[in-house]
C-alpha cells in the first residue's frame, strides 16, 4: 500500500473551511444574545462623554509605614470610598484601583462635584480627643487651669461666681470656636443638662494631658490661612494617637489643645444624619459605637462632664483638624450618642458620612480630576463616532479602488471584528466595570487600520503567489504561511505597545490601551477565523478563481506574462526515413 501523501491532510482540513466560519458565527450569536439577555445593548460610557466628574487618587508613603501601600489596603480603600461616595446618594459610580498605588473615582452627572471631591480626597483619620484649651485662631491658646477636686465645692461655687461676673473669661475662650454651641449626650435628648441637685463627678485629667505642657512648647501654628492649616493638620495627622497635639478647627476660627485619643474612629460602628425636631436640635448627627468603643467612650464622657470648660469638651479630629468639638453633659453609656448644634442638613450629612465608614489605610493625593459637562460629553461622542465613519470611508474607498473583489472580503471582516468589538465592550460594562471613553473611542479608531493591515498582508501574499504562475486556489494555501507569519509578528507588537502603555500609564489613557489591546486580539481571531476560511471558499467561485478583471487577482493586471512555450521539433519526412 502506498504511503499516503503529505499534502492530503494539510488539503483535508482545507476542504473544510466552514468549521471556522460556524465557530465565528456561534461567537457572534453568543455575545450578541449575551447583550440583549443582561439588558444592556450600549456600551457603558465614561465621565468624558456621559458627563460627570473623575478623580485620580495617589497613595501616598506615611512616615514609619514603609510597607503600607500594598493589595490589602488598596482594596479596602476602594470599599471604604465606594461606601462613602454612595453614601451621598450617587448611583452607578465607579470605584477601582489602577496600578499599584492609584484609585479612580468616576461619578456621573448630577452630583456635587465638591462635596464629592472631599470625600474622596479625605483621608479621614478619625480621633475623639479631649479638649486640654483652646482659642480663637491667631491667639496663643492659654494654658490649661487647674481642674477642681472632688471635694472642692466652696471653691466650685467661687468659680461658678466668677464666671458669672466675667473674671474667667479667660478659661473659656471656646465661646468664639467655630463648633461653639454643639453638644452631645444620651440618644437623641441632646440639650439635656444635669440637674442642678446632681453633684459633679470627679474631675480627673485623661491620662497623660499632666504629664505635658501644651501651649508652652512645639511649633507655632497660624489657623488663620490655608497653608498654615494645612501645615498644621499634616503634623496633627502624623501624630501619634497618646501625643498632645495642637490643632486647628476646621473653618480655620479656633485653634486648640488636644489631649491624648480616647476612642478611635474605628471603634464607631456607624452614624447617621438625623433631623429632631422634638427638641428643637435641627440636624443632628447619631452615633453608634460597638461593643469597645461604647465602653472607651463612656468612660471618656464621665471623666469630662465633670470638668469645667473647655476641658469638658472633646473634639472630633478628622485628618489632623477639629471638625466639630462638642460639650459633654452627661455621662454617655449604652454605645449610643448624638452630636447637636449648628449643622446644616449637608455638614450633618457629611459628618455622618465620614464617621460611618471609617478610616482610610492610607492617606492619599488627588492627582487629576476631570469635570465634563453632559452637554460637552455629547459632542465628544458625536466628534468620535465621526470621526470613526470617515476613517472607515477612507479605509473603504481604498480597498474598493485597489483591491477591488477582494475590498468585500476585507470589508466584512472589518464588519465581524465590529460587531465583536461592540459586543464585548457592552458586556465588559457590567462585568468589570469598563466605561468607553474618548481615548478608547480612539484606540478603537486606530484599530480599524491595524486589521485593514492584516487583510493587506494576506492579499499581497497571493497576488504574489499568482505574480509567479500559480492559479488562485493553491495562492491562497501557499500564501497563508507567510502572511500568518507577518500578521503574528505585527499583531504582538502592536498587543505589547498597548499592554506596556496600560501598564505605565494612569487615568483616561489606559481606555485606548485596553481598546488597542482587545482589538489586537481580536484581529487574530477575525484573521484565522473568519479572512483565511472565506478565502479559501471564494477562491473555488469562477469570478475570482478565473481571475475576474474586477476580483482583484486578475492575473494580466498583476502584470503576469504568459509563459513562453517552445515549438516542437518536426517530424521525420518520408525522404528522410528511405535515406535512413
Amino acid at each position: 500500500m502506498a504511503a499516503p501523501k503529505k499534502g492530503r491532510r494539510s488539503s483535508g482540513s482545507q476542504g473544510r473551511p466552514g468549521r471556522a466560519l460556524a465557530v465565528i458565527l456561534i461567537a457572534i450569536v453568543a455575545l450578541t444574545g449575551g447583550m440583549f439577555i443582561s439588558g444592556h445593548t450600549t456600551p457603558r460610557l465614561g465621565i468624558d462623554l456621559a458627563g460627570g466628574t473623575s478623580f485620580t487618587l495617589e497613595a501616598k508613603n506615611q512616615p514609619g509605614k514603609p510597607n503600607a501601600i500594598n493589595t490589602d489596603n488598596m482594596n479596602t480603600a476602594v470599599s471604604i470610598i465606594e461606601r462613602r461616595v454612595n453614601g451621598l446618594g450617587v448611583s452607578e459610580a465607579e470605584v477601582q484601583t489602577q496600578g499599584d498605588k492609584h484609585i479612580i473615582v468616576n461619578i456621573p452627572k448630577g452630583t456635587n462635584a465638591k462635596q464629592a471631591r472631599q470625600q474622596v480626597g479625605t483621608t479621614a483619620q478619625l480621633y475623639f480627643r479631649p479638649v486640654v484649651t483652646t482659642a480663637p485662631a491667631g491667639q496663643k491658646p492659654p494654658q490649661p487651669t487647674p481642674t477642681p477636686s472632688a471635694g472642692a465645692s466652696d471653691k466650685g461655687k467661687s468659680d461658678k461666681g466668677d464666671k458669672s461676673d466675667g473674671a474667667k473669661a479667660s478659661s473659656t475662650p471656646s465661646s468664639s470656636a467655630g463648633t461653639q454651641g454643639r453638644s452631645v449626650s444620651q440618644g437623641l435628648k441632646a440639650d439635656k443638662t444635669p440637674s442642678s441637685s446632681q453633684s459633679p463627678t470627679p474631675s480627673k485629667t485623661p491620662k497623660g494631658e499632666q504629664t505635658k505642657k501644651p501651649g508652652s512648647s512645639g511649633p507655632k501654628i497660624d489657623c488663620t490661612t490655608s497653608k498654615g492649616r494645612a501645615a498644621a493638620a499634616e503634623k496633627a495627622a502624623n501624630a501619634k494617637p497618646s501625643d498632645t497635639i495642637v490643632a486647628c478647627g476646621q473653618k480655620g476660627d479656633a485653634q486648640y489643645v488636644l489631649g491624648p485619643s480616647q476612642v478611635e474612629g474605628t471603634d464607631v460602628d456607624d452614624a447617621s444624619s438625623v433631623f429632631e425636631s422634638q427638641n428643637a436640635a435641627g440636624w443632628i448627627v447619631q452615633l453608634d459605637f460597638n461593643g469597645k468603643g461604647a465602653k472607651k467612650f463612656s468612660s471618656v464622657t464621665g471623666k469630662l462632664a465633670g470638668q469645667q470648660p473647655p476641658q469638658n469638651r472633646f473634639a472630633i479630629v478628622l485628618d489632623g483638624e477639629v471638625v466639630s468639638d462638642p460639650e459633654v453633659n452627661e455621662a454617655i453609656t449604652g454605645g449610643r450618642a448624638t452630636i447637636s448644634g449648628g449643622f446644616t442638613q449637608q455638614s450633618s450629612e457629611d459628618l455622618a458620612n465620614v464617621l460611618s465608614y471609617g478610616a482610610l489605610p492610607l492617606s492619599f493625593d488627588i492627582a487629576d480630576e476631570t469635570t465634563v459637562s453632559a452637554a460637552l460629553g455629547g459632542e465628544q461622542l458625536q466628534a468620535g463616532l465621526i470621526a470613526g465613519a470617515i476613517g472607515m470611508a477612507l479605509v473603504v474607498i481604498y480597498l474598493v479602488l485597489y483591491y477591488r473583489g477582494l475590498a468585500l472580503v476585507a470589508m466584512a471582516s472589518l464588519g465581524v471584528s465590529a460587531i465583536l468589538t461592540y459586543a464585548i465592550m457592552v458586556l465588559l460594562g457590567p462585568g468589570i466595570g469598563f466605561a468607553l471613553n474618548l481615548p478608547a473611542v480612539c484606540g478603537a479608531i486606530v484599530a480599524i487600520g491595524i486589521t485593514a493591515d492584516s487583510f493587506i498582508v494576506y492579499f499581497e501574499r497571493i497576488r504574489d503567489e499568482i505574480r509567479e504562475g500559480r492559479s488562485l486556489r493553491p495562492a491562497v494555501e501557499r500564501g497563508w504561511p507567510r502572511a500568518r507569519r507577518t500578521i503574528l509578528v505585527s499583531d504582538f507588537v502592536s498587543f505589547l505597545a498597548a499592554a506596556v502603555l496600560y501598564i505605565v500609564t494612569v487615568g483616561k489613557v489606559q481606555g485606548f490601551a485596553f481598546t488597542l489591546g482587545l482589538t489586537t486580539l481580536l484581529d487574530i481571531a477575525v484573521v484565522f477565523l473568519f479572512t483565511k476560511p472565506l478565502m479559501t471558499i471564494l477562491a473555488r467561485r469562477p469570478f475570482f478563481g478565473n481571475g475576474h478583471s474586477w476580483s482583484g487577482l486578475d492575473p494580466k493586471r498583476l502584470g503576469v506574462k504568459p509563459p513562453l512555450r517552445r515549438r516542437r521539433p518536426a517530424a521525420p519526412g518520408p525522404a528522410d526515413t528511405k535515406e535512413a
